[in-house]
């Protein structure tokens, strides 16, 4: 039997996958699409995971991009719990695991990334959940009850989130990060250490400045040990200590690779009839004037859409500037551009440290802004990093 050809097939199953489908029905309604996904789950979203879930605020059939009638109804074939292993440029193929090959026309590659994973004795012992997918959310929420404990690895997006949701869902919560505050990656000094001590005061034990030496599990409770020796019993142990970009297919195929799939302003790889797109692709951010990748939702949506709308026809160049936000306990924040706390910072607070703006800036220039607590002004920090607005014109300019 021969192999079916489509005229497109979506390596990917999440929300940069789903997008692609949307953008390539907004100019080709009949060109055939296969969309591949190596979860078992339809295409959904990712930050409820950490956030709204737990909060009751979302339930797990609301997160989902679109459900089964939109795919059927737009004609894509869904193939679900599949891992593609080659990329076949000459060829024109995909293959998967277990023997199954699909020929295409345009391929977008959205595979995202894999989360990092630690090397230390017992980093691989069962029950050590590395949080990113929906299947983990729901083991894990079984668990998370009034009374259990956790110690959570990582003081980045994922560690600090779900520290603040299991906290609030009254588990005991230990965490161990090497730097001195949470998010130090994108919070300067002052806020950082304010946020930080928001949760010791909600009774999260903090052990900054450490790595973890080790892992033990005795009874069905976990032993963690730091570098410092210090131990933490739990009765659950969390890992987010960040992902590495799903470069692997691309690599294999001779695809340029380099810190994420290479890709130009119309999210083209070496090959133009490969695309990627999301937190594997290494695009050119063009307000900023730097190729970067971008782990988060905006981006996903935005950028699968736009290469869907490219691989369709549209041909036009990805200048749109993604924005990203985290909820922490009654501390939210809204961001977008160059958000790097080794940048020159000047904050326009109406609260300190609670209300208020955070600019980045670079050689005087705003390059990026992080609204805290402060909503609805996304659009107007872009126009601000767009038109490079100088530090002396900040006081004021986001209200």
């Amino acid at each position: 039997m021969a192999e079916q050809v489509y005229d497109y097939v979506i390596i990917g199953g999440g929300l940069t996958g789903a997008s692609a489908v949307e953008g390539i029905r907004e100019i080709d309604p009949g060109g055939s699409i296969l969309l591949v996904g190596k979860e078992k789950h339809l295409p959904y979203h990712r930050p409820p995971l950490s956030k709204k879930l737990w909060s009751g605020q979302k339930t797990v059939e609301e997160i989902y991009v679109r459900d089964r009638e939109f795919y059927t109804s737009s004609a894509v074939d869904v193939a679900l719990g599949v891992e593609i292993t080659l990329v076949d440029l000459e060829t024109r193929r995909v293959a998967a695991l277990g023997g199954s090959a699909y020929g295409f026309n345009k391929l977008l590659i959205a595979t995202g990334g894999l989360p990092r994973t630690l090397n230390i004795p017992g980093g691989d012992i069962d029950g050590v959940c590395y949080y990113r997918y929906l299947d983990d959310y729901l083991n894990l929420r079984s668990e998370a009850s009034r009374g259990k404990s956790a110690v959570v690895i990582g003081g980045g997006f994922i560690g600090a989130e779900m520290a603040a949701a299991l906290n609030s869902s009254k588990v005991a919560v230990a965490m161990i990060f090497p730097e001195q505050y949470v998010l130090s990656r994108i919070l300067p000094h002052g806020l950082g250490r304010a946020v930080q001590d928001d949760y010791i005061r909600r009774g999260v034990v903090m052990l900054a400045g450490r790595t973890p030496a080790s892992i033990e599990k005795h009874g069905g409770r976990f032993v963690t040990t730091s570098d410092r020796g210090e131990t933490v019993e739990s009765d659950m142990v969390i890992v987010g200590i960040g992902i590495r970009p799903s470069t692997d297919l691309a690599d294999a195929a001779g695809l340029a690779v380099d810190n994420g799939i290479a890709v130009n302003e119309k999210l083209q790889t070496s090959d133009p009839s490969i695309y990627a797109a999301g937190d594997n692709a290494l695009f050119p951010y063009s307000a900023l004037g730097q190729r970067t990748r971008v782990e988060h939702w905006d981006n996903a949506l935005n950028q699968g859409k736009h290469a869907g709308l490219n691989m369709a026809g549209a041909d036009k160049p990805f200048t749109y500037m993604p924005y990203f936000f985290s909820d922490l306990f009654d501390f939210g924040f809204e961001a977008v551009g160059d958000v790097d706390s080794r940048l020159d910072t000047l904050a326009d607070w109406q609260e300190e440290h609670k209300t208020g703006v955070v600019y980045y800036l670079r050689d005087g220039r705003v390059r990026g802004a992080m609204m805290c607590n402060v909503w609805d002004k996304v659009e107007a920090a872009r126009e601000l990093i767009a038109t490079g607005v100088g530090a002396g014109e900040l006081r004021g300019a986001i209200a």
